[in-house]
């Protein structure tokens, strides 16, 4: 039975992202249209929990609001909000486990709270919460929930958050933000208080930024085998925000490693050709998966482990989208992406000038 309600929620929630969250909404719209509107439920919950918590003069009390309304999500009785609605519905119909999104909230309280990470594993920590949980939330709404496939989507997550940290070194640090391992900067001879004081690009600092995209790159080629096994309908979206933000790194890596007086900016004319890679890998065969997942983001998985099972997908809905489909979606995604980086400039300059939070803007 079709529910009018809901379809008012969604609506609702759409326009939340594009008014506040176009990065989000951006997001969604490469998705299958069926798997655009959970994708619109997930991210404006997400959206609504970021803001709560930086909004907020008490953290502490932010997070155990946020956590008492997830509890009555859970419960099936959730706020009345359309995200929370809309939320409700989703974590029903596609057994979405309370830990996942609550490792979410767990890494935007890292955010608010400074946290700064010592060594690499440290790192994938927080970067499992913020960006592996949605991937594995992600993977849930494509009713994929065999282990090795959230463990390839949780890898992605966490090297798509390595690559925002590569590039957006100078801007986070002129923010008072530092996220690169504090190990890895003394050992390549940088204070870490002394360069947050004073920002600067040496040779010493390339080093660390390559050795990051370094990790970075290793996973994007693990999530690979994973995209493979998503229905035919979501690959193209997937490989080609995991191939974006590949060419992200390949920028920073072309401008000598400098995070500091440049931001990378993919060029339009790579990302039509990196476009046409991901429609080419849409149509990959899927191979065996055994590699395990990071340490970090094994308890992601084990949520999904230990929660109900529900049902099998329709095998009818998994086929890959005709070829001018295909196109359309690159375009779509190439008009996006642009006006995404012009935001970006503007809220750059916004950082430098008095500071704004880092996270789902």
């Amino acid at each position: 039975m079709h529910d009018t309600n809901h379809d008012k929620d969604i609506a609702e929630c759409r326009q939340l992202l594009r008014g506040g969250s176009r990065s989000f909404y951006a997001a969604s719209l490469v998705l299958p249209r069926g798997m655009r509107r959970s994708a619109t439920a997930l991210y404006a919950f997400c959206r609504l929990a970021d803001d709560a918590i930086d909004s907020g003069e008490d953290t502490a009390q932010e997070l155990r609001l946020l956590s008492a309304r997830l509890n009555r999500i859970y419960s099936s009785r959730p706020d009345d909000h359309p995200a929370d609605r809309a939320f409700a519905a989703i974590v029903v119909e596609f057994g979405i486990p309370r830990s996942l999104p609550l490792a979410l909230l767990d890494g935007f309280q890292w955010d608010s709270a400074g946290r700064r990470y010592e060594s690499l594993e440290e790192l994938c920590d927080y970067a499992a919460r913020v960006a592996g949980s949605v991937g594995v939330m992600m993977t849930l709404l494509m009713r994929q929930r065999e282990p090795q496939v959230l463990a390839r989507a949780s890898d992605l997550g966490v090297a798509m958050q390595l690559t925002n940290i590569a590039r957006d070194v100078g801007e986070d640090a002129r923010a008072g933000r530092l996220y690169l391992p504090l190990r890895w900067l003394r050992e390549a001879g940088i204070d870490p208080e002394q360069f947050l004081r004073a920002p600067a690009h040496s040779p010493a600092l390339a080093g660390v930024v390559q050795r990051l995209l370094a990790v970075a790159q290793a996973l994007y080629d693990r999530s690979t085998l994973g995209i493979a096994h998503l229905p035919g309908r979501c690959r193209f979206g997937i490989n080609a925000a995991r191939m974006l933000y590949c060419e992200i790194g390949n920028e920073v890596a072309r401008r000598n490693f400098d995070p500091i007086t440049q931001r990378a900016v993919v060029p339009a004319a790579t990302k039509l050709r990196v476009l046409i890679g991901a429609a080419v890998a849409t149509f990959a065969v899927p191979q065996v998966l055994q590699t395990a997942a990071l340490p970090e983001t094994q308890f992601l998985i084990d949520a999904v482990r230990a929660s109900r099972a529900v049902p099998e997908p329709d095998a009818a809905a998994d086929f890959a989208p005709p070829w001018w489909r295909v196109r359309a979606r690159m375009l779509r995604l190439i008009d996006l992406f642009e006006r995404l980086e012009r935001r970006e400039q503007v809220r750059q300059l916004a950082a430098e000038e008095g500071g704004v939070t880092q996270w789902g803007s």
